[in-house]
């Protein structure tokens, strides 16, 4: 022990090992070098030099095999994800498809798709192309990264393994690509129809009638909105069995006019349209195929299925005549439905009661297991009176959707369908089928 302490203390002389307090010459391997000369350092550093150089320079021999590389402003890539995103499946056994497609065109731009098989949106944004390729990212986590990017320059580069790097200031991401080849292609619209709207018409037509969707599948048309195309006039038509929603616009057509075209376009799909739909006076070309369609939408193309199966015959189920008519203003009727509706929930549902009288007032109320509610408004009525009972969302659903100061409500008894329709002119026309009423 006390040679170990000692040999601890002993100053080391070049060219020296201490082992338990004894020191040994260090033999060299080279004949004629003394161990532990200046020019044996020299030499090991310059090795290491060498060494260096040698890795650095595989190194980037290795980044420079780029499969895909852009740059593009954040702002514009942020919309556009969250755009194409929407049409992105949650879930999925194909795991392409819960991701974005990232493609650079011929044009120097960058495409981005996002597709459920069902429904697909693209858009293109402007990009500058470093090295072309395609990519599919995660459209869950690439969103989330994009958005809390610092506003500033976003690269993307892709090596031939698809690990991408996502780079923006300060911020780096690395994260796992999927090939392109394993993408489904979107379907393609040949010898399609094409049909020009207005995007603040088409939004209004959309608006007026998605509505009254079905929500459920008892009828998979009835899900979706009919387009009926006739004699220059286009009209959209959704029906859920409890009421019916009519939304009509002369257009005109670029093709030769046949007798008539129908086809039902998803009311998912026209959702997204109209998210996408700017207020702004822009066209908008509707391409028809046999099983697809395209909304072109400025530099948004949304593809989607059309649904097959035979659409109610609207024409029939609207009344043809009435006995009372009732014009009244839209937004007094709404408050007064809206007020007696106070005491309906999920729980305690009730039909709102309405009596249209002889002397120009309407009377609305509203009875449940916690209380009785009662309104009256003034109306222009003319014909017998009539007392109705309505689901109070329906009827608000219809009222809230017609775009006119004034409407005109048509009746027919307490079991025909309410008809509701502009003062001028027939642009929309909304059914609302009546409730039983209990007597009181």
């Amino acid at each position: 022990m006390e040679n170990l302490i000692l040999s601890d203390r002993t100053q080391k002389k070049p060219g020296e090992i201490q082992a338990a307090g004894k020191a040994e010459p260090l033999k060299s391997a080279r004949p004629g070098i003394e161990p532990g000369k200046e020019y044996q350092t020299g030499i090991l550093l310059y090795c290491f030099r060498i060494s260096g150089k040698a890795l650095k320079s595989t190194f980037y021999e290795r980044k420079q095999e780029v499969f895909m590389k852009i740059q593009c402003q954040k702002s514009q890539l942020v919309e556009a994800v969250s755009n194409v995103q929407r049409a992105v499946s949650s879930k999925s056994t194909l795991a392409a498809l819960e991701g974005i497609l990232l493609k650079t065109t011929t044009n120097g731009d960058l495409k981005l798709c996002g597709y459920d098989l069902e429904l697909g949106i693209t858009t293109v944004i402007e990009a500058q192309v470093d090295e072309p390729g395609e990519v599919v990212l995660s459209a869950r986590l690439f969103g989330d990264i994009v958005r809390r990017l610092p506003d500033e320059t976003v690269t993307i580069l892709v090596d031939e393994k698809m690990i991408t790097q996502i780079t923006c200031g300060p911020s780096e991401f690395s994260i796992v690509g999927i090939p392109s080849s394993e993408y489904p292609e979107l379907p393609s619209v040949e010898g399609a129809s094409s049909i020009d709207l207005t995007s603040p018409i088409l939004k209004s037509m959309i608006r007026q009638t998605l509505f009254a969707v079905a929500d459920t599948d008892a009828k998979p048309v009835h899900t979706g909105t009919l387009f009926n195309i006739e004699n220059g006039i286009i009209r959209l038509v959704s029906v859920d069995g409890y009421r019916l929603a009519m939304r009509t616009e002369m257009i005109n057509l670029k093709f030769e006019e046949e007798d008539e075209i129908r086809f039902v376009v998803p009311g998912k799909t026209l959702s997204e349209v109209i998210k996408l739909l700017p207020d702004q006076d822009e066209n908008v070309e509707i391409l028809v195929g046999r099983r697809h369609i395209i909304f072109k939408i400025e530099k948004y193309s949304v593809i989607s299925r059309l649904l097959e199966g035979e659409f109610l015959d609207y024409k029939a189920a609207i009344p043809a005549q009435f006995t009372t008519e009732v014009t009244v203003n839209t937004r007094n009727l709404i408050n007064s439905v809206e007020r007696v509706s106070l005491l309906i929930t999920d729980r305690l549902k009730s039909p709102v009661r309405c009596i249209f009288s002889e002397d120009g007032e309407i009377k609305i109320s509203c009875v449940t297991s916690i209380g009785k509610a009662n309104d009256e408004l003034s109306a222009q009525i003319t014909g017998p009176e009539v007392e109705i009972g309505f689901n109070n969302r329906y009827l608000l659903d219809a009222l809230r959707n017609a775009d006119t100061d004034e409407v005109k409500v048509q009746l027919t008894g307490p079991v025909s369908p309410m008809k509701i329709v502009p003062t001028q002119g027939d642009s929309f026309l909304f059914l609302v089928l009546p409730v039983r009423l209990k007597q009181e």
